[in-house]
């Protein structure tokens, strides 16, 4: 497996050369489109801040409809969404070049324009995102890390082309041949895998159960969109800044990129975005802290770093979400639609909220600081909520820094300790537990019989996603042996003992809050990837193990 995909990693393909393309071209407009490739005079406050908030509001409108849109009608959505991309797409380029001939008409051009290239932008995310989901694991994501270097090394190549003439090839040349490339490879998507047979709004639960697992992660990622969306506001009267946002997020793309795939060559590589965000957060709100102390170089500096960080952090979602569509057999228009719709309105909210700041004044205080205070309010609100909030607070959770003060009025008449107590100290020493059970289950159900409840990996489903597995048992620490070896990911690791333990296909769908055909899937991989092909084979391999 690991010389194949070094194989694969070794020349380009459709898949990434096509999404490298799009990418390539998309970056101009991530900062609205007019910065790299339109003339500068072009580019007035008014201008581009309609742009921008035509272009954003529809961009996040489309992941939200797309989310809902498969959740009731996930056929009818995949043939619109081909529609959707590559149609108003061609159309948001053509009203942007208009503009720029058309004096009388050019601010109501940019502004259907912006929505336009909202509209097609979503489109062909929502198809690259459904099309390396549909991969394997390996093959979808390294299309995706290969398709973001290339696609740094192309964008900074259209700046050999003429300006003049780079505007005009972007809809007549280029886009129709990324529009293709994502055509021609949708073709070849296995429609039959659990992802796409799935029928959301027929298995809701485990849709609340993906959303319920996954808005944290969004909402990380969030933050840092919301960030990027306070500087482009700030941007807005000075163009020059979105080539040097431009350049230096193309160039974090491509340096992330690579990191990712050498780390990836030599070992496992396992990212938690919460807990990266968590690691991010001091740093984030001490840059707008200094906001208001420092020379407005400072400024555009700090949105250049922060675009680049938020292009890194948009390729980790893409492979988060694409993972989930794997490992729990659901749409992947519906997570990317749901994850990416709560990090582009954040966005929004960050860009409104920056225009506000930098026009208002309130109680004389600068621009400047009241964007930072607005900011660092916001990000601590959303850093709150991402931790709990009020619910967390509240709610009984032991620890040892808690105070205790037990209820005077509950004092028992007699005291019950004594013997009873020192007979509980022994059974715990004992390492049994209250059935009288060892604590240590060894290979505990690998006989093919069902096991009771204690000995499961239960509950582990979700927090599997958060981390590494918790080692409850021998036949735990033997699975994460073979899941090094053979590399299994996390959720066929679960899968793995769940069928060493004796738990059927129905038992274990109902466990981790799947459909059946996906716990199906997972076996097959499984099993092709140990090579073996009885259930008993499984055991025999997971007892072999030695701690």
């Amino acid at each position: 497996m690991a010389k194949t995909a070094l194989t694969y990693l070794s020349r380009p393909n459709v898949a990434s050369l096509g999404y490298a393309l799009f990418l390539a071209i998309n970056a101009a407009g991530v900062w609205g489109g007019v910065f790299p490739f339109l003339p500068l005079s072009f580019q007035t406050p008014e201008i581009i801040f309609w742009f921008f908030l035509a272009q954003s509001l529809v961009f996040s409108l489309c992941y939200f409809a797309s989310a809902v849109g498969v959740y009731f009608l996930p056929g009818p959505t995949r043939r619109f969404l081909v529609r959707l991309a590559c149609i108003p797409y061609l159309l948001g380029w053509c009203c942007l070049i208009a503009a720029i001939y058309i004096d009388w008409a050019a601010l109501p051009l940019v502004i259907v324009g912006g929505a336009f290239l909202g509209l097609g932008s979503a489109g062909f995310y929502m198809l690259w995102q459904r099309l390396f989901a549909s991969f394997d694991s390996d093959r979808g994501n390294l299309d995706l890390i290969r398709g973001t270097a290339y696609g740094a090394v192309l964008y900074f190549g259209l700046y050999a082309i003429p300006q003049a003439v780079t505007a005009f090839l972007i809809p007549l040349v280029f886009m129709p041949l990324f529009g293709l490339a994502i055509v021609l490879k949708s073709r070849e998507i296995d429609l039959d895998q659990p992802m796409f047979e799935d029928v959301p709004h027929e298995n809701a639960a485990v849709y609340r159960a993906v959303v319920r697992d996954y808005w944290r992660s969004a909402l990380c990622v969030g933050a840092i969109g919301f960030c990027t969306g306070i500087m482009r506001a700030l941007a807005i009267g000075e163009p020059q800044v979105g080539s040097l946002v431009n350049m230096l997020s193309m160039a974090a793309s491509f340096v992330g990129a690579i990191t990712m795939l050498a780390l990836w060559k030599v070992k496992s590589v396992r990212f938690n975005v919460v807990g990266l965000y968590r690691m991010a957060f001091p740093f984030v709100i001490t840059s707008f802290l200094l906001l208001p102390f420092t020379p407005l170089e400072y400024a555009r500096w700090q949105a250049a770093i922060l675009y680049a960080v938020y292009s890194v952090v948009i390729m980790l979602m893409m492979i988060q979400c694409a993972q989930a569509s794997r490992d729990r057999g659901i749409n992947p228009v519906f997570i990317y639609g749901f994850f990416g719709g709560i990090v582009y309105t954040l966005h929004d909210v960050g860009f409104l909220a920056g225009t506000f700041s930098e026009q208002v004044r309130i109680l004389g205080i600068d621009p400047l600081a009241t964007t930072a205070l607005v900011s660092l309010y916001l990000l601590g609100f959303m850093f709150f909520i991402g931790q709990g909030g009020f619910k967390r607070v509240l709610r009984h959770d032991p620890s040892a820094e808690n105070i205790e003060l037990i209820m005077l009025d509950n004092q028992p008449d007699g005291s019950k300790g004594g013997e009873d107590a020192h007979d509980l100290s022994e059974h715990d020493e004992s390492g049994r537990d209250s059935g009288g059970r060892d604590g240590d289950h060894g290979l505990g159900g690998l006989s093919g019989s069902p096991v009771s409840q204690t000995d499961a990996p239960r509950g582990r489903g979700r927090r599997s996603f958060e981390g590494d597995f918790e080692l409850t048992d021998r036949l735990s620490k033997q699975a994460q042996v073979l899941r090094e070896q053979y590399r299994l990911s996390a959720r066929e690791t679960e899968v793995m003992e769940y069928i060493a333990r004796g738990y059927t296909v129905a038992r274990t769908a109902e466990e981790l809050i799947v459909s059946e055909n996906t716990i199906r899937t997972h076996s097959k991989r499984i099993y092709a990837k140990l090579d073996v092909h009885k259930k008993q084979e499984l055991i025999d391999m997971l007892k072999a193990v030695e701690l």
